[in-house]
């Protein structure tokens, strides 16, 4: 039982290990990673909480004909562009995408539009954009944003192609199982 536990958390049994020995080694540095490491799990502690809750609601209010007539196999193009709008019109962290990707999954989701919704989500949000334009102009965001729409589509392709169906049929069976 305690070799079970070990392995299930051996990961974060090794970055406290070397915290500690970081601490012992550079106190100063260690303080510092520590200082970053409390800030992120604050961070994730005021993010989580009010995504889980709004996954609830998606799962319980959301039928799963409504997520297959829109985002399913047979949604085509309007399915791909309704994927990239959901994902850029998101708000939080990247991490927040994968429980919503696995909702989206459990309902039934086309796994090519799974694919852009986390796509989408990770680089072509509006508050992003807004700030790019703001920065570094629009010449230069309207020219990024474009390539890494046509490069999340890419991946998505080939993503599709390289993945076996038994290793996308595993992924939905353990996105049903949360």
């Amino acid at each position: 039982m305690i070799r079970k536990y070990l392995k299930r958390y051996a990961f974060s049994l090794a970055a406290i290990a070397v915290m500690v020995t970081v601490m012992i080694i550079d106190w100063n540095t260690g303080e510092k990673a520590l200082g970053t490491t409390l800030y992120s799990f604050q961070e994730m502690a005021l993010v989580l909480p009010p995504i889980f809750v709004l996954l609830g609601l998606l799962d319980a209010w959301v039928p799963r004909e409504t997520i297959i007539r829109f985002v399913g196999e047979g949604s085509g193009i309007k399915g791909a562009l309704l994927s990239v709008l959901l994902g850029t019109a998101a708000a939080g962290p990247l991490y927040a995408a994968f429980p919503v990707a696995g909702v989206m999954m459990k309902k039934g989701a086309k796994f090519f539009n799974v694919l852009l919704f986390i796509g989408a989500w990770s680089t072509t949000k509006v508050p992003m954009v807004a700030f790019e334009m703001a920065s570094l102009g629009p010449t230069f965001s309207l020219t990024r944003l474009g390539i890494s729409i046509i490069g999340i589509v890419l991946i998505a392709l080939i993503m599709q192609k390289v993945m076996k169906k038994e290793e996308v049929e595993l992924i939905y069976e353990r996105a049903k199982e949360l």
